[in-house]
């Protein structure tokens, strides 16, 4: 993991306005996913300093707290499935009534998730689809199917980047056969192992954080990613295009998390509202590459986000689909095809 600090601008201001604290906040995070300056100007308005670890997937950072990690960290931004993964863990806090005087900010479509209804435990941080991007220099066909993925021509054998996250992958593939989240139908189980299982020969990797750098670098020419991430691919130089395949694809929603015993609450609080400012979530958002889930961001973004390909399906896309939380039985399933999958 990447260990983050404040960086010197920051100091410096603090230095200057005698604002020098003890107070800190320690905050969990995807990796890419937020500016530098904007954990800078945080530290220069309030004096805490900002300590950052990162993951690479849900699954990772549910790993690492149930290790011994829980207690380490004040906030976390787990998607929109594992945050009812962590309620249910007890892993999580409940926000008091009143106590972020942003909260008037978050838009009226996350405010009552299923998730995390009224948001007694958690903001919305940013939110996006998961699909994936084709080197057009490699192959000129038809993307919009998820075939490439798990079906590919041969041009793309053996070029293949998967996420290494099963809560997605496995998703992507179930909605590549149409079969139901969490089935417990032991043919259709059967058949999304012997698919998976079969695709891996077409795959070359199975990355997460690199997922973008395989793809401007050409040793993936083709690969699962976030849209946003994909993004940054396409600006970065190579010659991909996303793909929302008439299949479906992946819809998600991260969010930040306030996490049982933090060390730091009332930081954590602070830290919290200060991303519910439509100035501070435009800064994630025109980073990132995603949406917003603030009020008043709009105007605050990059021209070129309103118009992207990759945050604008076409017309004809059917509507995307949120991971789902299977029940514990039928998850050891999953689990269990997943493992025999990264044999």
């Amino acid at each position: 993991m990447k260990h983050l600090k404040l960086g010197a601008a920051a100091i410096a201001l603090m230095a200057m306005a005698g604002a020098a604290s003890a107070e800190k906040l320690s905050v969990y995070h995807w990796f890419e996913y937020i500016p530098q300056e904007l954990l800078d100007k945080f530290t220069a308005e309030t004096g805490i300093e900002v300590v950052m670890d990162t993951y690479d997937s849900n699954e990772t950072l549910l790993a690492n707290l149930k290790a011994g990690k829980l207690g380490s960290y004040d906030v976390a931004v787990p998607g929109d499935y594992m945050v009812s993964i962590m309620k249910n863990e007890g892993m999580l806090d409940t926000i008091a009534e009143g106590e972020l005087k942003n909260k008037g900010n978050i838009e009226d479509q996350w405010l009552n998730v299923a998730f995390d209804d009224g948001r007694m435990h958690s903001i919305p941080y940013q939110w996006g689809s998961t699909s994936f991007m084709v080197n057009r220099d490699v192959y000129g066909g038809d993307i919009r199917t998820t075939d490439i993925i798990f079906n590919p021509p041969e041009e793309l054998k053996g070029k293949i980047n998967v996420l290494d996250t099963a809560g997605e992958t496995l998703v992507f593939a179930s909605i590549h056969m149409g079969i139901p989240q969490c089935s417990t139908d032991r043919d259709q189980l059967k058949a999304l192992d012997e698919l998976v299982q079969g695709a891996k020969a077409d795959w070359a990797s199975f990355n997460s954080d690199g997922a973008k750098d395989v793809l401007v670098s050409g040793d993936a020419a083709a690969g699962m990613i976030w849209n946003g991430f994909g993004q940054k691919a396409r600006l970065e130089g190579a010659n991909v295009e996303y793909s929302y395949p008439k299949q479906g694809y992946i819809v998600w929603m991260d969010n930040v998390v306030l996490l049982k015993d933090a060390p730091n609450r009332d930081a954590a609080i602070k830290f919290m509202d200060f991303l519910l400012e439509p100035e501070n979530a435009a800064a994630v958002t025109n980073f990132a590459r995603y949406t917003a889930g603030v009020k008043g961001v709009g105007a605050l973004l990059d021209e070129e986000l309103q118009t992207s390909p990759e945050q604008n399906p076409p017309a004809d896309a059917p509507a995307g689909t949120f991971v789902e939380v299977c029940d514990e039985a039928t998850q050891k399933v999953y689990d269990q095809i997943w493992t025999r999958l990264k044999q």
